[in-house]
């Protein structure tokens, strides 16, 4: 179904992009043809082609880049370059079959001129580059595309400890604060006295220490 309503697509864009492509060359030439003419310039003048050859370029490139289907840019580029092959083979013929006094919301519209400058046959061409992509002619599949819209390529990794595990077990990093104790040292700071030939420390009383001599006692 996609290849058939690229194929529609491409029927359409060939001759509107033909007509746009003649208005805007006829309209610019002679624009710019009439400033030489004059000696000054008018800008707003240009506008009316400069819109014609954008819009036919837009159609072009939405044809030509989209990626469904390579048979409407197929399409309309034999439609576009084939006339101008023809000149090589009839030139005489090709160029009476082409109407040469149409005109369009009150413009002569030459629709040889595109023809006669190539113009035609280098569109035809850049079209008919789409049919070498391979890719453009295969279908996605929906099932895998669907599935990777909805699955996110990384998922992160949620950790949920339990009431039982808190506090985490596992080593500290660099940086994690210690954990909380009661402000009791683990081990002493200073070993206890030990007891010496069977006296324990605490049962002998202070010896008394010798004054220097000279000093008096004060009571």
């Amino acid at each position: 179904m996609r290849h058939l309503w690229s194929f529609l697509a491409g029927l359409v864009v060939a001759p509107v992009t033909w007509v746009l492509v003649t208005l805007g060359q006829d309209g610019s030439e002679r624009t710019v043809h009439r400033w030489v003419e004059i000696g000054t310039y008018s800008t707003p003048n240009l506008i009316e082609p400069a819109v014609y050859l954008g819009v036919a370029g837009i159609l072009l490139g939405l044809l030509g880049t989209l990626r469904f289907s390579p048979l409407g840019p197929a399409v309309a580029g034999l439609l576009l370059a084939v006339p101008y092959l023809g000149l090589f083979v009839a030139p005489f013929s090709v160029r009476d079959r082409i109407p040469e006094s149409w005109k369009m919301l009150g413009d002569p519209l030459p629709l040889r001129h595109p023809l006669e400058n190539g113009t035609l046959f280098l569109i035809g061409v850049l079209l008919l580059m789409a049919v070498f992509s391979g890719q453009r002619w295969r279908q996605r599949p929906r099932g895998a595309a669907a599935e990777a819209e909805l699955t996110p390529a990384d998922k992160p990794v949620e950790h949920n400890p339990s009431l039982g595990d808190w506090p985490p077990t596992g080593p500290n990093k660099e940086g994690d604060p210690a954990p909380l104790t009661l402000a009791y040292p683990d081990t002493p700071t200073e070993p206890l006295p030990r007891r010496s030939g069977g006296e324990s420390p605490w049962s002998a009383p202070p010896r008394a220490t010798t004054r220097p001599e000279g000093t008096t006692e004060t009571r």
